[in-house]
């Protein structure tokens, strides 16, 4: 008789070295798992993680105490018409006409003052010296924020992701998410508020003007919504950045190709977001008693969606423990829409409506990095380790390169 397999801890510290092969067993033997110390249940395949993204009987009010304290209260939470409405004025700032041609420059501008700090001097640690910092100036420059401000963006970016990461509940994690949560409505409220004064040409100006069927975002929905921009739109693309270069530093032949031909760059950040997801789990709560693979989850439980385990999920995918920008299984015309293959921007109507940007931020971000560093290579000796559970990403990616 042979034993019965242990199912993995989520939380446990080997999980947090390498989740993959513990993904592979909740998939093959726990698709529905009790988590005790998260109260919840854990989905691992890419059928059921679909279906709690896609099916509306799952809905976000696990939002009203995972996002809520630190955020305030977000599109995130609605649903029916509180959520079309609250979309549709967020919308179009991040796709089309508006986003190319009034943030595109935003993004270049970006991204080549921070590549401008290390092109002459051949090492770079891709992570602290650019991924970190690029999709929060960004940001914080679409808003029309102060330059000089950054680096306060930075520190509540830090606590808000380690808020919500903070699956074993620390006490100083969850003081600290609440002691930016005021510091950033201090911060903001009164710029939200002069703004409404003297409009200019941002996207703070345009949420604050933006108006459907006579409702307009209030004080607190601009804040809220800026706080959950500034993390998601901080992590997902921070995460993502690292990731794909790290991924093609490790594959030359797939480095080559990319630089080669800089169109297969949406196709390789598809292929990274799959083997490499920033954001590994989103939880998801049922209306009413669902069947998954493996039982039946309660009406109003938590249900954890692993999004790192689905994307690799070889019932979906061939060969999924392989980095590979021609994968025929992963179709990047549709990567960035409601309609993507992978995972992790979601799915349905909850679907990452910051995806265009950060599918451009990705775009002129690798394509600047691939010219500043025509040859470049891992630091000798360089053993990469990934870091977080909630989300994942490198720990640092160092890089030396012949200046030009």
């Amino acid at each position: 008789m042979t034993a019965a397999k242990e199912a993995p801890d989520i939380l446990s510290p080997e999980f947090a070295i390498d989740p993959n092969p513990f993904y592979q067993v909740l998939r093959d033997d726990f698709p529905l798992l009790w988590h005790e110390a998260t109260q919840s249940y854990i989905v691992s395949r890419y059928a059921d993680v679909k279906r709690a993204f896609r099916e509306p009987v799952f809905t976000t009010q696990n939002y009203d105490w995972q996002l809520e304290p630190v955020h305030g209260r977000t599109i995130l939470q609605l649903d029916g018409r509180e959520h079309a409405v609250r979309r549709a004025l967020v919308a179009p700032a991040f796709r089309g006409s508006e986003l190319h041609e009034k943030f595109l420059p935003v993004i270049k501008r970006n991204s080549s003052a921070l590549i401008d700090r290390f092109r002459g001097t051949g090492r770079v640690d891709l992570v602290a010296d650019y991924a970190t910092k690029f999709p929060i100036n960004v940001i914080a420059d679409m808003l029309g924020l102060r330059e000089e401000d950054r680096d306060r963006f930075q520190g509540w970016y830090t606590a808000i992701i380690a808020f919500l990461g903070n699956l074993s509940q620390d006490p100083d994690v969850i003081e600290a998410g609440m002691r930016t949560r005021a510091e950033f409505a201090e911060y903001m409220i009164p710029v939200i508020q002069d703004r409404r004064e003297n409009l200019g040409d941002d996207l703070l100006s345009t949420l604050c003007t933006a108006e459907i069927d006579g409702t307009k975002m209030s004080d607190e929905d601009i804040k809220a919504f800026c706080s959950l921009l500034l993390a998601a739109g901080g992590e997902t693309t921070d995460k993502a950045i690292a990731a794909l270069f790290l991924n093609l530093l490790q594959n030359p032949d797939q480095l080559e190709a990319v630089r080669a031909d800089r169109d297969l760059i949406p196709q390789a950040f598809a292929e990274a977001l799959r083997f490499s997801p920033p954001v590994h789990m989103i939880m998801r709560q049922p209306a009413e008693d669902v069947e998954l693979s493996g039982g039946v989850v309660p009406k109003g439980s938590t249900v954890t969606c692993l999004i790192g385990a689905a994307n690799r999920d070889e019932g979906h995918y061939a060969n999924p423990d392989r980095f590979d920008v021609f994968r025929e299984d992963l179709p990047a015309r549709t990567a960035f829409t409601a309609a993507a293959d992978h995972l992790s921007f979601a799915l349905g109507r909850h679907f990452c409506v910051g995806a265009l940007l950060a599918k451009s931020e990705i775009e002129v971000g690798i394509n600047d990095l691939l010219d500043a560093m025509p040859d470049a290579k891992l630091a000798p000796g360089f053993d990469p380790v990934e870091q977080g559970v909630f989300t994942r990403g490198p720990e640092s990616v160092p890089v030396h390169f012949t200046p030009n």
